[in-house]
């Protein structure tokens, strides 16, 4: 009893929106109506999200993860993560008629569809993202070669080597950062005046909503932390909205084991938030381990309130 009356006290602010989005949540429940519906083993191309936990228990369920559709057999269903693919893959898949999924997220595909059409009225795209990314990779290859130019910073936009400055539109990978973002774009608008944009921001409102409370919650804590994975594009960019926002220790952790207390020594207050595939049983354990060691205050910082739901393809809808 002496031991927690001698916590140190800590105020903890917990973003709200945090953690999972609709698309993760719609994606997950896909490969796990797979494995209902087709039974074990069911493939997936890749990390469905981007997060260990998650994807290590849906491989305890059954799920294989692979890097390439080549390392699939035809005889069982593959799947495509939320990050979406290039239209070579399901071709392949059709072409070994395989039974697939696609898991691709709707706010994705809205971008894909969206640089078919700039594509059709023969607007050469520019694609604000980051090289290597699979969302990136899979938006850059829905048109053919030399059709999507790929630029990462504002400095990139004076670099750039285009068909026809008169025809061009840009798109975005939808997990970056808004004020970045806005940055390249307003390069881009600089340099070509003509440049076509997207009819509504091509950033989801998952990315935005977390940044915005990253921006409220970071000025009222000592430290931050973000919960997520170090290869999420959205859970990264949280790190770098909440350094911005006057947070200047914010960090990434996967686990709570991840903590770095030295590093915390001292402090008075914590924000907590969590990056789009990161599931609330993580955050919660990161609350727990502070909870520990502090006699903790907890407060929400809420921006908005989040009630979208994106419903699950038809093949794996079993009648009854």
């Amino acid at each position: 009893m002496s031991v927690s009356l001698n916590k140190p006290s800590l105020s903890l602010y917990l973003a709200a929106p945090r953690g999972f989005c609709a698309g993760v949540d719609r994606a997950i429940k896909i490969v796990e109506m797979a494995l209902e519906k087709w039974g074990a083993p069911v493939y997936v191309r890749h990390e469905i999200v981007h997060n260990k936990f998650v994807v290590d228990g849906l491989r305890a369920k059954g799920a294989v993860f692979v890097a390439e559709l080549d390392e699939c057999p035809d005889d069982r269903p593959v799947i495509f993560s939320a990050h979406g693919v290039p239209k070579s893959v399901p071709a392949a898949a059709q072409a070994r008629e395989m039974i697939f999924v696609d898991a691709t997220c709707p706010l994705v595909s809205k971008v894909h569809i969206e640089a078919e059409r700039h594509h059709e009225r023969g607007l050469q795209m520019v694609m604000i993202g980051h090289e290597g990314h699979p969302e990136t990779v899979g938006t850059m290859g829905q048109l053919p070669a030399g059709e999507v130019l790929l630029v990462e910073t504002a400095d990139d936009v004076a670099d750039l080597n285009v068909r026809d400055p008169e025809k061009l539109a840009f798109i975005t990978q939808t997990t970056l950062s808004v004020d970045d973002t806005a940055e390249i774009v307003l390069a881009l608008q600089a340099r070509f005046p003509d440049i076509v944009g997207p009819h509504k921001e091509d950033i989801c409102y998952a990315t935005t909503n977390r940044q915005e409370a990253v921006k409220a919650m970071a000025p009222k804590a000592d430290a931050m932390l973000v919960v997520g994975a170090p290869n999420s594009s959205n859970s990264k960019r949280l790190v770098e909205v909440g350094r911005k926002a006057g947070c200047s220790y914010a960090q990434l952790v996967q686990r709570s084991s991840d903590i770095d207390w030295r590093a915390l020594e001292g402090i008075r207050s914590i924000g907590i938030t969590a990056g789009a595939s990161a599931p609330e049983v993580l955050i919660r354990e990161v609350i727990d381990a502070f909870k520990d060691r502090f006699d903790v205050t907890e407060e929400v910082i809420e921006t908005a309130v989040e009630n979208v739901e994106f419903k699950v393809p038809r093949v794996l809808r079993v009648p009854g």
